[in-house]
């Protein structure tokens, strides 16, 4: 294992030994290599002799202190370590040093992805570059020169705005760049390749003119416009819903291959892995857009929720993760359907966070602890993180909340800050009393409620009980009378073990519960009337939870007795019957995932669990066989191009009465789903028969023929291998042990190891297999990955986490993959923190 496999703690915190004024940075970029000079200028805060910082894997050339060379009788370089003795009050620091971007597979730092250099620093990737004070709450002015070769790369980019090009006699070129804000190492960019650019422009709010570009691979621009649309969109909604104005006179974006996360926020600069930027209609599904329009305005949106204001630390990453992700999901849910966009997160949070608070890596979205920041950058730092600011927002109203995060930017831009000052601006812009909410900060685990119901003379009582130290949250209910009349709707306040509270009604009412999922919580109620709310709820939310929950419990008795609920069979057809917006009526109609179901299990057996799924849909699909072909003739256009809500929605319900249709094995369905695979113009319908036919019958020839025209499309060719590590049929695993040696497949590359690995990683139907082969083939891969990129490795070993809740055969044979993994030799800390805590 690596050297520091010690926790870091939050209660260790200390401020900085040192401020850091400014920063000068010169990149000269060399094909084998890359010599980076770094000029700090730095001030005591404390009476230290010596300054510390961090460093990995870096070839010194040259340390001057106050223009002074200096020896190495001067400084140390040990254990990540770069320690220089007896400096003054106030000093200038320079010091030259090599990188080798072509040799980093870990894509943190300096790396090149194909043909282009680029930067991710997010945490602690800037270490790598050049010896640091790498922490988020040391925050400078930097100015940035990038020199290359002008003919390979012409195109040399960096934080702020542009302020000098000029070119050298040797055929090398350098672009210098300056931004005004001061701002940590993490959000630091450099990229420098031969590249397509889309340019535009938005003026601000205060008539002020931003350059916008979008740099690609040459021959994609035209898969650009689709993100300049949507950044232009966000930029717009951040003026009006927040009065937050852009503030440099550029903004870029840089699309490349190979990169870890989904897209970076660095100041300016922000990289984007290409899946989150390129589309067009050939290539790109209804989903893919959805997740473009959100990424680029999640990154935006960074620009003051987590760049002009930024973390002191990294227990702080909900801080700017979490405030974003929820002002991401209020764009979507602005920009396209609300009901749609409400339940995609709530399903997205339950998919993995609940897993997550339910596994030995569960964590508080402030975590306490880390030995690889890089492991925490979960669902639950995220996806929940944003779950605690929509309860603030719903607690004190759209007008406070905007009040108090006014009151935030106020007074804490240009800072790095804790959670805390994100309450204090709260309490303080709004009036509310936020000192019990605190605990959805410092506790994991999903809270859970127990409901109890009594109506007597003429009163209606609701006992709502907590199963643990209780949290304080609200949670919106409604009354429906017998006749499907709404009588109450109202929000409640939850704070103490019990709470009693009660109505006077002429009649009892059904209920409904956590509207809008206005907590993220587990609700059990023994007495709710799903088939009831299925057909007269009219929030959007609960309509749909209910028809989520009388599935779960139809597939349970399915699971333990073989029978099917004809309630349920019944309450289906009167879905089905629904003039709804059909996106809407596409999630109502549903089933529940294997990770929906599994989650109800003590002792999980995914055998099972997948037969009983596939018991309910096929019933299903012979009972409504006819109503459901009506659906699909009536939706389906395959000529359809168009992205707007009604195509967009008429795709999604006639795909989803097409999979359910797939289960009666009928003749006259698979050649419906064969002519819809070649005959759609769009991606969204090709890829859906595709999966389809791989799950149901032999598609050879489908997958033969989407192969030849799409093997040059990378991200294209990631749903290719994503459909095939996912199908239910036999023989996956040999498939994806073969497909590693298929020629576009690239190890090196996270977004097809994502597709292969990741997709079979989640095929829980043969990934637990009972004779081990999963486990033992997956843990061989996470051990050779760890080698290349640890990030990758550790996110694969996320598969295991659901080792403590799974059946005794399953468990003992994850436990030795799990003891082989542990014991290696050399393993991350990534690696090393995830499958120790799953021992655990």
């Amino acid at each position: 294992m690596e050297n520091s496999i010690e926790p870091i703690y939050l209660k260790d915190y200390k401020k900085p030994d040192f401020t850091c004024r400014s920063v000068e940075l010169l990149f000269d970029i060399y094909e084998d290599e890359t010599v980076v000079t770094n000029v700090m200028e730095l001030s005591k805060n404390s009476s230290v002799d010596e300054i510390v910082l961090d460093s990995i894997d870096l070839e010194l050339v040259d340390v001057y202190l106050n223009n002074l060379k200096i020896d190495n009788t001067r400084y140390s370089y040990k254990d990540e370590k770069f320690t220089i003795f007896n400096v003054p009050e106030n000093f200038k620091l320079k010091i030259v040093n090599k990188i080798y971007p072509h040799q980093n597979t870990e894509l943190e730092g300096l790396y090149k992805s194909g043909d282009i250099f680029c930067t991710q620093n997010e945490p602690e990737g800037f270490r790598r570059i050049t010896p640091f004070l790498d922490r988020p709450d040391v925050m400078a002015i930097y100015t940035t020169t990038v020199v290359a070769d002008k003919l390979k790369y012409p195109i040399l980019l960096s934080n702020g705005n542009k302020v000098k090009c000029y070119d050298s006699l040797d055929g090398r070129h350098g672009v210098t760049w300056f931004d005004p804000h001061p701002k940590p190492s993490y959000l630091f960019a450099v990229v420098a390749g031969d590249l397509g650019v889309v340019n535009d422009g938005f003026v601000t709010m205060h008539n002020k003119n931003v350059e916008l570009n979008i740099y690609c691979d040459k021959g994609n621009e035209k898969k650009c416009s689709y993100a300049m649309t949507s950044l232009k969109k966000a930029m717009k909604w951040d003026e009006e819903v927040y009065g937050r104005e852009y503030d440099l006179d550029i903004y870029n974006i840089v699309a490349v291959d190979s990169f870890n996360m989904g897209a970076m926020e660095n100041k300016g600069l922000n990289i984007f892995n290409s899946a989150y930027v390129l589309a067009d209609e050939e290539s790109a599904t209804d989903t893919n857009y959805m997740g473009i329009e959100s990424v680029i305005a999640h990154e935006y949106f960074h620009n003051w929720t987590g760049n002009r204001i930024t973390c002191r630390d990294w227990f702080q990453l909900t801080l700017k993760e979490g405030l974003t992700v929820f002002r991401d999901q209020c764009f979507s849910a602005d920009m396209n359907s609300k009901e749609v966009q409400r339940i995609e997160d709530v399903r997205a949070l339950r998919e993995r966070q609940f897993v997550e608070d339910a596994s030995p890596t569960a964590h508080p979205i402030q975590p306490k602890s880390y030995i690889s920041m890089n492991n925490f950058y979960t669902s639950t730092v995220y996806e929940k993180g944003a779950e605690v600011i929509r309860m603030i927002h719903t607690l004190i109203g759209e007008q406070n909340f905007r009040k108090s995060m006014d009151l935030y930017f106020e007074k804490f831009d240009g800072q790095a800050v804790t959670t805390d000052d994100f309450l204090w601006a709260m309490e303080n812009g709004s009036g509310h009393n936020f000192s019990k909410f605190r605990k959805w900060y410092d506790e994991s685990g999903t809270p859970k409620i127990v409901v109890n119901e009594n109506f007597e003379k003429g009163v209606y009582t609701l006992n709502i009980t907590q199963k643990q130290t209780p949290f304080y949250f609200p949670l919106k209910i409604g009354l429906i009378d017998g006749q499907g009349k709404e009588i109450v709707d109202d929000m409640l306040i939850i704070e103490n073990e019990e709470e009693i509270f009660s109505w006077n009604l002429d009649e009892k009412p059904v209920l409904s519960i956590n509207r809008d999922f206005s907590a993220p919580i587990i609700v059990e109620n023994k007495n709710t009337n799903f088939s009831f709310l299925m057909k007269y709820d009219k929030n959007s939310f609960t309509k749909y939870e209910s028809a989520q929950t009388f599935a779960i419990k139809t597939i349970q008795q399915i699971m333990k007795n073989g029978t099917v609920d004809d309630m349920f069979i019944e309450s289906y057809g009167y879905l089905l019957s629904l003039d709804l917006e059909l996106s809407y009526k596409a999630l109502l109609l549903e089933l529940p995932t294997v990770s929906m179901i599994m989650q109800e299990e003590s002792s999980i057996d995914f055998d099972v669990i997948c037969e009983s799924i596939e018991t309910l849909s096929t019933h299903l699909a012979k009972t409504y066989k006819s109503e459901l072909l009506d659906i699909y003739k009536r939706d389906h256009n395959p000529f359809s191009k168009d992205l707007d809500s009604l195509h967009v929605g008429k795709r999604a319900m006639k795909n989803r009465v097409l999979k359910l249709l797939s289960f009666t094995n009928d003749e006259d369905v698979v050649e419906l789903v064969k002519q819809q695979y070649y005959e759609s113009f769009t991606m969204t319908d090709k890829i859906c028969a595709l999966g389809i036919l791989e799950n149901t019958t032999n598609a050879k020839d489908e997958l033969e023929d989407f192969y030849s025209k799409y093997k040059n499309n990378s991200l294209v060719m990631n749903k290719y291998f994503a459909t095939i590590a996912s199908s239910k049929k036999d023989g996956v695993l040999k498939k994806v042990q073969e497909l590693q040696n298929d020629e576009l497949y690239d190890e090196k590359v996270p977004n097809l190891v994502r597709s292969l690995l990741g997709s079979f990683s989640r095929n829980y139907k043969h990934f637990h297999k009972k004779d081990g082969s999963g486990y033992i083939f997956l843990a061989k891969k996470i051990l050779e990955l760890d080698k290349i990129n640890p990030q990758i490795s550790s996110s694969l070993m996320g598969a295991f986490k659901i080792y403590p809740k799974m059946n005794e055969k399953n468990k003992q044979l994850m436990k030795k993959e799990l003891e082989c993994v542990v014991s290696t030799h050399s393993l991350s800390k990534n690696c090393f923190e995830i499958v120790s805590k799953i021992l655990s």
